[in-house]
């Protein structure tokens, strides 16, 4: 259709949501959850900073709203965004994000959507 959409500060909702499906993104796969804290820092589209997790954690994500939103709901490959993922358990964990209930389907795969054309 050609159409896109500006982000807006509104992410914050799916981020959110995003932060607090850690574990069921482990549940659904019928992982462990790991115990593990990670540090979830992004800028919203305004430029703000939204933060979860505690500053020592070992793992975390950055980057921007958008780009860990997309992963979450699994629109975009965690691979076709710019998030700086540190930690074993932050690079498993948005292999794996799912925001939304249901059975986990298949990922995206990379490179589909390298052009952001999403």
């Amino acid at each position: 259709m050609g159409i896109s959409r500006k982000p807006t500060d509104r992410l914050r909702h799916i981020a959110h949501l995003g932060v607090n499906t850690f574990g069921w993104s482990y549940v659904n796969r019928q992982m462990d959850v790991p115990d593990t804290t990670v540090r979830v820092e992004l800028r919203a589209p305004s430029g703000d900073l939204w933060v979860w997790g505690p500053v020592e954690a070992k793992n975390s994500v950055k980057g921007s709203a958008e780009d860990f939103c997309l992963v979450v709901v699994q629109r975009c490959h965690v691979a076709d965004t710019n998030l700086d993922i540190t930690g074993e358990t932050a690079k498993q964990w948005m292999s794996i994000a799912q925001a939304y209930a249901g059975d986990p389907g298949p990922s995206r795969k990379p490179g589909i959507f390298s052009e952001r054309k999403i």
